[in-house]
């Protein structure tokens, strides 16, 4: 039975699935877009709105939470000096999914992932 299981698996077992949901969350606060899967989208979309909000308070600690997770330090700057700024008095909601369409080797959904202008 599926009682209590949160999340996607993506087809892939826990440490090559926590490294890819990393890597996506290291690009998407970096390049502030990406296309990807649709499933791969919206399997990161929560782990990049928790590390937003944590972003928001500026101290050792958030800076730590966010350096074990994010795998650029650059990525872990950004987020405090320039994202937690930006989305300060945003209620949540920091990341939109547009579908695209499909892929023409397998067909899989398409979708590109952003942050909101705000």
């Amino acid at each position: 039975m599926k009682h209590n299981r949160k999340g996607k698996t993506l087809d892939r077992k826990a440490g090559p699935r926590l490294a890819l949901l990393r890597n996506l969350a290291t690009s998407l606060v970096l390049y502030e877009k990406m296309n990807t899967t649709l499933a791969k989208a919206k399997a990161v979309r929560p782990m990049v709105e928790k590390l937003i909000t944590t972003g928001r308070t500026k101290t050792l600690t958030s800076r730590r939470q966010l350096a074990k997770v994010l795998t650029v330090e650059s990525a872990v700057n950004k987020v405090l000096e320039e994202l937690g700024p930006r989305y300060a008095t945003r209620p949540g909601g920091y990341t939109r999914i547009i579908k695209l369409g499909t892929r023409q080797g397998d067909g899989a959904e398409i979708a590109q992932i952003q942050l909101v202008k705000d």
